[in-house]
């Protein structure tokens, strides 16, 4: 489980083919080496995977995670090369604060950046939903995009827009970000349960037998 509170920016060093479809990630970060333990799970921006090996090298520390090939199906994880920049954030402990919302790294689909109008110290980005998720995408609700947790500004049928801030463009992949690029959206859980709960609601459908 995730906040969507970014705490470092990784950057991918090594991608190798391994078998049955898998891809070894190397991932270098500035987190500290005795923080990171093998079985961890860490969301690489917005997907959750798993530590497989840690290490040092070049004065950095460097993790290993392994993607399936469902993930690189359905994830920007299948795009990525050594030099591409991704978001970080490590699985809540108890205690720790949930500054943003709920996450859980498990990527629903792909929205697309339709454009990007750079205001006055910040971003107002304008994405596409897949038609299938758009029905859980709110005004005021929430969404992590690559794995940072926003707040919903605007929605217009699958279009939705999202308000990014001078620290958020700063600490993140967002502020690189282009019309035409990619990110991996998580739709917010609560919404996901709230739309399973009508759909079984007595003498729908879905609903069963009494």
């Amino acid at each position: 489980m995730f906040t969507g509170i970014i705490t470092d920016i990784g950057e991918i060093v090594a991608v190798t083919p391994r078998a049955e479809g898998l891809r070894r990630l190397r991932v270098a970060c500035r987190y500290p080496t005795a923080s990171i333990l093998e079985g961890a799970s860490i969301a690489c921006s917005g997907a959750c995977l798993t530590v497989v090996g840690t290490g040092e090298e070049g004065g950095r520390t460097w993790f290993e995670v392994d993607a399936a090939a469902e993930t690189l199906k359905a994830t920007t994880v299948g795009c990525w090369r050594p030099g591409t920049r991704i978001n970080l954030e490590r699985s809540l402990k108890l205690g720790d604060e949930l500054g943003g919302h709920l996450v859980v790294g498990h990527v629903d689909g792909l929205a697309i950046l339709t454009a990007r109008e750079n205001l006055p110290d910040t971003a107002r980005l304008e994405l596409r939903a897949p038609p299938q998720l758009a029905r859980f995408i709110a005004t005021k609700g929430s969404v992590a995009l690559d794995g940072v947790s926003l707040t919903v500004n605007e929605v217009a049928g699958e279009a939705f827009s999202v308000l990014i801030i001078p620290h958020t463009l700063k600490v993140t992949t967002l502020g690189a970000l282009a019309a035409g690029d990619e990110v991996n959206l998580e739709v917010d859980l609560m919404a996901r349960y709230a739309a399973r709960l009508m759909e079984t609601k007595p003498g729908s459908a879905d609903a069963p037998p009494r």
